[in-house]
């Protein structure tokens, strides 16, 4: 049984990471989230929001980035979906490689994959699933 559901819509504008930096914040609040699954959230889905935004969507003002949660009693889940073709999850390299640690990107979905205590992917990748254990 979930406590609270909500979706929200942003357009494809890095500025509107912002909007879900406060709803965490608020989320935190209103539902008491422990500080170390709060850092594990906010940096999950900050990343799984910038990358549907850069990556899925082509910073494409156009295209919006859904973004929906669920609280229950002992977990918390958020969808992530953009409007883009999605991209190959499986086949995405490790960033701790040697050979990748140079590289400015690739961090997304290792940090998301790390911070989440589960996570799926839908739809060729342009959705997301996160799972927080509360």
């Amino acid at each position: 049984m979930y406590i609270a559901v909500k979706k929200i819509i942003i357009n494809s504008d890095i500025k509107n990471i912002s909007i879900v930096e406060k709803l965490i914040d608020d989320l935190t609040g209103q539902y008491n989230i422990h500080t170390e699954v709060y850092g594990k959230l906010l940096l999950a889905v900050v990343e799984g929001v910038n990358n549907a935004i850069v990556h899925g969507n082509k910073l494409d003002a156009n295209k919006n980035v859904q973004l929906e949660y669920f609280i229950g009693d002992k977990e918390l889940e958020f969808i992530i979906m953009d409007e883009g073709n999605g991209f190959d999850y499986a086949s995405v390299p490790d960033p701790t490689l040697p050979e990748n640690v140079e590289k400015t990107h690739g961090r997304g979905v290792f940090l998301m994959n790390h911070l989440a205590d589960k996570i799926s992917f839908e739809n060729e990748g342009s959705k997301v699933k996160l799972t927080f254990i509360l």
